[in-house]
């Protein structure tokens, strides 16, 4: 294993993470799952190459699910983040998104997306990278032009409305996503005010094919690749699906919703 391949004992190992000798006992012997972060720690304290590092990360999302917190995944800033995304969404053949407060970042504009993450920089107390985070967003979003490629994209009617930029930004957004909703790799569904809602989904979530699925919380994101959890995540999906209105009815809502927009 890496620690014995670095000479250090447990005690040594815990001692150099200033860990308890108990945890590195039960990490080894698979009675503790490890986070991202202990992933990472462990790998520095060893001098773990990258490869190594890679492969544990991928045997971590092997698991049954995985805990991050957002205060670690966004320590150096947003674009790291957004960089995360890149390899998920060029493997995947279909991705599923539900947002219900905003507009998807795959289909944000570039001055949209840097409103939201100056609004993550302030929540976090993260370093300000926005600039950087939105070249990066900008660059996620060139997989959509991949033909073979296919996105369904579902968001409430609050989504359209909420402000969280000028109105002007809005404005530019929302012709966005009537553009998107054109493109062949593209389908969006849009859940009016009036929908009867068959379940309450409160959280944002993102599904890649049939093997992740990433769900965002206030205060973390979790990765779940246990076949029950991926199921009820796809059901909940469809359930809220048809109860959205799509194609002309969808693009006729964003237009009211733009034409009642402050000049």
């Amino acid at each position: 294993m890496l620690r014995e391949e670095a000479r250090l004992t447990g005690k040594d190992l815990a001692a150099r993470l200033g860990w308890a000798q108990s945890k590195v006992s039960r990490l080894e012997n698979g009675k503790q799952t490890a986070t991202i972060e202990d992933v990472e720690a462990w790998a520095q304290a060893v001098h773990a190459s990258a490869e190594h590092y890679d492969t544990l990360v991928a045997e971590l999302r092997g698991m049954r699910y995985e805990y991050a917190a957002w205060k670690y995944q966004l320590r150096s800033g947003t674009a790291r983040r957004q960089r995360a995304n890149l390899p998920l969404e060029a493997d995947a053949a279909l991705v599923r998104v539900f947002v219900p407060d905003m507009v998807p970042g795959l289909l944000q504009t570039a001055e949209y997306a840097r409103h939201v993450f100056a609004r993550l920089v302030n929540l976090h107390g993260i370093p300000n990278d926005v600039d950087e985070g939105v070249r990066t967003r900008m660059r996620r979003q060139q997989v959509l032009y991949d033909r073979a490629k296919r996105f369904r994209f579902l968001l409430t009617e609050a989504a359209l409305h909420y402000r969280l930029c000028p109105p002007s930004v809005q404005r530019g957004q929302l012709d966005r996503l009537l553009a998107a909703a054109g493109m062949d790799t593209i389908t969006l569904s849009i859940i009016p005010f009036t929908a009867t809602l068959p379940v309450v989904a409160s959280h944002a979530f993102t599904m890649f094919d049939d093997t992740l699925v990433l769900v965002e919380t206030i205060g973390a994101e979790l990765a779940f690749k246990a076949t029950e959890e991926k199921a009820l995540y796809a059901d909940v999906f469809e359930r809220l699906w048809k109860v959205g209105v799509q194609n002309h009815d969808a693009a006729t809502l964003i237009d009211k919703v733009i034409k009642e927009l402050p000049k």
